[in-house]
């Protein structure tokens, strides 16, 4: 392959991850707009390797290596904390742009530019979209009336310090306000009961499971659950120890 074409094809895939890492950079994701470069780049040079480098190859088994292999990338960029998942869309811009690279690398140059012009459409308009969704959903699906809830923990006694600054990290949240904290003697000497009562001016049962979920990671902490003060039902999520 002459060096001008090959320098044309890799430019072309930089130039198709910087359109795509901007938005990424601007709103502030793992994965920018070097992240996005470098990878259409290394998909455009693998792709070219397969289908220049040897004679007779095929280079639709490196394309369907470059698929495989960038779904590591993306496992790094995926994370769990508590109930909630982040990087699942910055994982799939990756997989996106090395398909970008992948068509800039074989010359597909109207295909590769539609691509990332698609998947630059697609992050901003349907991060509005989704934001507007929540807010219809939170007038439509949630109760709108303000809740009183309760974050009920029980803690070994020489924990009782730490558990409590992990309570009030998991209660410290947009949508709730702490009210009280105090605790009180456990069911046996060695054991503290730790005990929250926090309001909401819009009733959401979600920010209370995953405030529990992420206490009930402790191992200090031997069971943990939340209920509406006014309302008889609990819901219970526990540990066994």
């Amino acid at each position: 392959m002459p060096a001008l074409d090959l320098l044309g094809r890799v430019g072309f895939a930089i130039l198709l991850g910087i359109l795509i890492g901007m938005e990424r950079q601007w709103r502030s994701r793992l994965a920018g707009l070097q992240t996005m470069a470098l990878v259409s780049m290394g998909s455009a040079l693998f792709l070219i390797l397969g289908a220049y480098a040897f004679e007779g190859s095929d280079p639709t088994r490196v394309a369907a290596q470059i698929v495989s292999g960038i779904g590591f990338l993306g496992a790094g960029v995926i994370m769990k904390q508590g109930l909630s998942v982040t990087g699942l869309n910055t994982a799939a811009t990756l997989w996106a742009t090395a398909a970008v690279g992948a068509l800039a690398g074989a010359w597909l140059w109207r295909e590769a530019f539609a691509a990332a012009a698609i998947i630059v459409t697609a992050n901003f308009l349907l991060f509005f979209v989704g934001q507007r969704m929540d807010r219809a959903k939170s007038l439509t699906g949630r109760e709108t009336s303000p809740a009183e809830y309760v974050l009920d923990v029980t803690c070994r006694l020489d924990a009782e310090a730490d558990s409590r600054a992990l309570l009030l990290r998991a209660a410290t949240r947009p949508e709730l306000r702490l009210r009280s904290l105090v605790s009180t003697v456990g069911t046996s000497p060695d054991e503290v009961r730790l005990r929250a009562e926090m309001s909401a001016d819009v009733r959401d049962d979600g920010a209370l499971q995953e405030a529990v979920a992420s206490v009930s990671l402790e191992p200090a902490i031997s069971s943990a659950r939340w209920y509406i003060r006014d309302e008889a039902a609990a819901d219970w999520v526990g540990k066994g120890r």
